[in-house]
């Protein structure tokens, strides 16, 4: 197949296999990075059109006609919210509300519809049988984005002039389209009003970033997958000490993979001149549930904290109505993940976690702060959370109650020389995820500005090292980003 070929199919039809860490992803990026990099020394609006085209040429190759959905929004979202933003008093509120609703119909009918026949069906004892219905990638996603934009201009936490090309470009930025992380508006359309110089500290923290990224997702993730996979569809077949292997396994998995999809967005992001924050701050090393959502997820953990739990009364309506908000916003956001039971038990079992923390503050904070108290908040804090990981990953409950009985009824150290043995290159990405996720943050980032600070000729090797230890060892079929589920 000849050059022009492979790149008329790789521009034409949607392509299942296509995120950033795809070869498709990387031959077309490098043609639209060195396009981008000349059109920025022309006007603003140029450049911004450029990146909506090929975000929408991005949106396309995931999601077939269906990217029409995000246009849509677009166009809606921003024009209804300019409308709200002419009024005042309760016609004001009454637009927000209005655009906050029709943000969120595609979502509630492409990932719920199922999920609400399948409970009439269970109530009603008919025969309503589930619809053919293909979730759109990065949903979920751009519609918080959208949300948090009409929300923010109505209480007038967002007061900047933006034309409709900038709200294009906010909502369609294809780093952000897959699995975010979700970003304000105060952040992006701030930088792109602006015509900023592409830093040499930006364009080398994005390779470092991409690096890291590719690292955890495209090596460790994927590899660890394909055992993690066999657990979790037949425990049964298994010891208790392997079904536990497969527990901690899909712990450090999802970590790789979802951090890893953040750090490469991120680090794209900043190739193109833009700054986004960070989305995970080695939420591994919390000592407690409360800590942990300061570190896991942060923009979707702040964007339920800001425009769920604060309204519906935060901790500012008595210590009872605090839990319930607790409780409920993480209800909320175990739905978000999907219309499944199992995504409603994991958001309660974390729900659950954080009362109970908040009950037991008080006397918490009385006990002395030694290094084996910390070693035993660590241990439990991380057992909770690979035990409510176990019931996010499973398919049904009766597999999540089988994994954990088969690791409580049937665990036997016997297991672990021979588990080693036969499977010790998933047990050496294991052991070092979780040795490396324990690394300082400070450390962290001295190696990454030695890296920045390091000749051009190293960056280089370093590059293709990674990208070679990245091929030698990623599976033959490219592994989907687990959160561009939801």
């Amino acid at each position: 197949m000849d050059i022009s070929t492979y790149l008329t199919q790789l521009l034409s039809a949607p392509d299942s296999t296509w995120s950033f860490v795809s070869l498709p992803f990387a031959v077309v990026f490098m043609l639209f990075f060195g396009i981008y990099i000349v059109l920025r020394n022309y006007t603003k609006a140029l450049t911004l059109g450029y990146v909506v085209v090929f975000s929408l040429f991005f949106a396309y190759k995931a999601n077939g006609v269906l990217m029409l959905l995000l246009p849509t929004t677009a166009l809606l979202s921003y024009f209804m919210t300019r409308r709200m933003d002419q009024e005042e008093g309760r016609t004001r509120q009454w637009w927000m509300w209005a655009t906050v609703v029709l943000d969120l119909l595609p979502l509630l009918y492409y990932k719920y519809t199922n999920f609400f026949i399948e409970i009439i069906r269970e109530i009603t004892q008919s025969n309503l049988s589930p619809l053919s219905i293909l979730l759109p990638v990065g949903i979920s996603f751009y519609t918080f984005q959208a949300i948090s934009y009409t929300v923010d201009v109505y209480k007038r936490r967002f007061t900047m002039e933006t034309s409709l090309l900038e709200y294009l470009f906010y909502l369609t930025f294809f780093p952000l389209l897959m699995a975010g992380p979700i970003t304000r508006a105060e952040v992006l359309i701030p930088q792109i009003k602006q015509r900023r110089t592409i830093t040499d500290k930006q364009v080398y923290t994005g390779l470092w970033l991409v690096m890291s990224g590719l690292l955890k997702k495209a090596l460790i993730a994927d590899y660890i997958a394909q055992y993690n996979n066999w657990i979790f569809n037949d425990p049964t077949a298994y010891s208790g000490f392997e079904n536990l292997m497969g527990v901690v396994g899909y712990t450090l998995q999802i970590y790789c993979d979802f951090s890893g999809y953040s750090d490469i967005s991120i680090g794209i992001a900043l190739l193109l001149g833009i700054t986004l924050r960070e989305n995970f701050r080695y939420p591994y090393q919390s000592l407690n549930l409360q800590e942990f959502w300061h570190r896991w997820h942060i923009s979707l953990s702040t964007w339920f904290r800001d425009y769920v739990y604060i309204p519906l009364g935060g901790n500012r309506k008595g210590t009872v109505r605090t839990y319930v908000n607790n409780f409920v916003t993480m209800l909320v956001a175990g739905l978000w993940h999907g219309a499944s039971w199992m995504f409603v038990i994991w958001g309660g079992l974390h729900g659950l976690g954080l009362v109970v923390h908040k009950f037991c503050k008080r006397w918490l904070e009385r006990i002395p702060d030694t290094w084996y108290v910390k070693c035993l908040s660590w241990t439990l804090t991380f057992a909770y959370v690979a035990l409510a990981w176990t019931f996010f990953r499973s398919r049904d409950l009766s597999t999540a109650l089988t994994i954990l009985g088969r690791i409580f009824q049937d665990f036997s150290l016997a297991y672990l020389a021979p588990f080693v043995e036969t499977r010790l290159t998933w047990t050496l990405f294991v052991v070092a995820g979780l040795i490396l996720h324990g690394v300082r943050e400070r450390h962290v980032d001295k190696l990454r500005q030695l890296y920045i600070d390091s000749p051009w000729t190293l960056k280089l090797i370093l590059l293709f090292i990674v990208l070679q230890i990245v091929i030698n060892y990623r599976l033959s079929d490219i592994q989907p980003f687990i959160y561009a589920q939801f």
